[in-house]
């Protein structure tokens, strides 16, 4: 008996463990035979999934059920809870159940605690694009896969480059990975900038256009981004990571703090060399003014999120509101 729960928001990731999953199970010659895929939309999709899960194999290799998008870690009846009691540890050995959900299960709910008694639980959620640390622990192991190394400052313009998109990240890897052709030397940041597609870059970009009040540029930005099909709400996030981390620096530096390790690690930077730089971007923008930008970037977000607000006409009224907030005044204080 193999059970597995799969989880998360990163789709990519979340895919690419299911073929792994479905590949060391399955008998390529029986698969057709062996494989059942049952979606939402189809009848009791729950007893189905565990009446085939019940079903012994033909021919050679395993039995894969994958029950898709299933709600029992949101919602789940007394009856169906009683149906996986009984069902779950019943299933043989010659099986391997998969279920997967976009969404967090209900740690609350019997169905999701008897999921952790029974079943492999895995998450693949996006790591937030602010937390930098964990982004490039995740290009590093990544990298591996590809046998591929990077200087440190490769890692950190790739990380800018592909935020946490997951797909992208394996993309980009891929790429170099071929350019390298087996060199076993670190690659570094002019080796790989031509490489690689840099819409984070962009961002970020427009992060730093926005900062210094620069209007017509910063809509330029956004234009080329839209044009590139770069999600509306990919950049929101990107900008309220990087106003987020100058707000903690210019926070602690207000209140006295100079160990660059407690700054760093307050703001999710990675290497606290970086703080020299952003100390002299921040000497002219005040906290008053990243405590302000934050609300309209969150309200941004929220907008495209719940409201369905439309894209072009909400990141322009907001790019616009943000670079009036940082735009240089000689005489009125900031």
């Amino acid at each position: 008996m193999a059970i597995y729960f799969f989880w998360g928001d990163d789709d990519f990731a979340l895919t690419q463990a299911i073929q792994k999953l479905q590949t060391d199970t399955l008998d390529p010659a029986w698969a057709s035979f062996n494989f059942d895929r049952i979606t939402p939309d189809q009848a009791d999709p729950v007893e189905l999934a565990l009446n085939q899960a019940m079903t012994p194999p033909f021919g050679m290799g395993q039995r894969f059920v994958w029950l898709v998008d299933t709600t029992i870690a949101q919602r789940c009846s007394e009856d169906l809870l009683a149906e996986l009691e009984r069902t779950l540890p019943a299933i043989p050995e010659t099986t391997t159940l998969l279920l997967s959900s976009h969404s967090k299960p209900d740690g609350r709910l019997k169905s999701t605690k008897l999921l952790k008694k029974t079943a492999n639980v895995q998450e693949f959620g996006l790591i937030p694009p602010w937390k930098t640390d964990l982004l490039h622990r995740q290009a590093e192991k990544i990298a591996e896969t590809y046998h591929i190394q990077l200087t440190a400052a490769a890692f950190d313009y790739l990380v800018e480059a592909v935020g946490n998109n997951t797909r992208q990240l394996h993309n980009e890897l891929e790429k170099i990975s071929l350019f390298a052709d087996g060199n076993s030397q670190s690659l570094d940041v002019g080796t790989i900038a031509p490489l690689i597609t840099t819409s984070t870059q962009s961002a970020l970009q427009l992060s730093s256009t926005i900062r210094q009040g620069n209007t017509p540029v910063a809509l330029e930005l956004v234009a080329d981004l839209l044009r590139q099909n770069e999600p509306a709400l990919r950049i929101v996030a990107t900008l309220i990571g990087q106003f987020r981390q100058r707000l903690w620096i210019r926070i602690m530096m207000d209140a006295g703090e100079r160990d660059d390790k407690i700054i760093a690690q307050a703001a999710n930077i990675g290497n606290p060399k970086q703080l020299y730089f952003l100390r002299q971007e921040l000497a002219s923008i005040s906290t008053p003014q990243l405590k302000r930008a934050m609300p309209l970037l969150l309200d941004l977000e929220y907008s495209l999120k719940r409201q369905g607000a439309e894209e072009v006409a909400a990141l322009q009224t907001k790019i616009i509101e943000l670079c009036q907030l940082f735009k240089p005044r000689s005489t009125s204080s900031k």
